[in-house]
């Protein structure tokens, strides 16, 4: 995704549209960090925004190179080197041109940086946070797709609370009930789909290291961002 969208050209239609996957998959993640460094909802907004116009207008991201180091740590570097030469002199969007627009929901990104826990988190630790939160997001997002296309998105999301640990989670007999299944049946397809999620998570995150050795330790880290 990383070489297609730092490949994108004028008529680049593939670029373009990788380049606005990889600016959903990882606005939430840097606009926690800008938020956490203490600029409000608007500049934030503004700063995460023109920090991917920058991405593109300069092509930074032909720089990146998949043996040295993970994706996110370059963003986050590359963020923090723009907001050093933004700091002082916060700007706001400019429209028009040649600029190419991403739909964003600013909104939902606002939402989600405000039920953070209000403990002595670090801007960092805010991006690590977020950015583990839109992995799982995204692997979420593929199971549904994969239950739509099979006519049962409906059973996904009876069984999705057992996946995300809702303590208002009904039962397996519960659920069964309510979806014309035993409860045995239901713990079959809870099992195969928790697998399916760690195949799906391994996957995502085989996307963003540069071999397939540092799979493991990546997942380790995903789920310390939650400690």
């Amino acid at each position: 995704m990383v070489l297609a969208a730092s490949q994108q050209g004028k008529d680049d239609v593939a670029g373009a549209l990788a380049l606005g996957e990889l600016c959903q998959c990882y606005w939430q993640p840097l606009y926690a960090y800008v938020r956490w460094q203490g600029f409000d909802v608007q500049e934030a907004q503004d700063m995460t925004q023109e920090f991917f116009a920058r991405l593109l207008s300069n092509n930074t991201l032909a720089e990146v190179d998949r043996g040295k180091g993970k994706f996110r740590s370059f963003l986050l570097a590359s963020l923090k080197h723009f907001l050093s030469n933004e700091r002082d002199r916060a700007r706001t969007i400019k429209r028009g041109g040649r600029q190419t627009f991403v739909p964003l929901d600013a909104m939902s990104t606002e939402t989600r940086y405000r039920v953070e826990p209000a403990d002595n988190l670090s801007p960092d630790k805010a991006f690590e946070r977020q950015w583990a939160l839109t992995m799982l997001d995204q692997v979420l997002t593929r199971l549904r797709v994969e239950f739509a296309a099979a006519d049962k998105e409906a059973l996904f999301e009876a069984l999705k609370p057992f996946l995300t640990g809702d303590g208002k989670a009904d039962s397996q007999a519960e659920v069964g009930e309510r979806c014309g299944m035993s409860e045995g049946a239901v713990k079959v397809t809870v099992h195969r789909l928790r697998r399916r999620y760690r195949e799906l998570l391994r996957e995502e995150i085989a996307q963003t290291v540069a071999s397939p050795e540092e799979i493991d330790e990546e997942m380790r880290h995903l789920f310390a961002a939650f400690r």
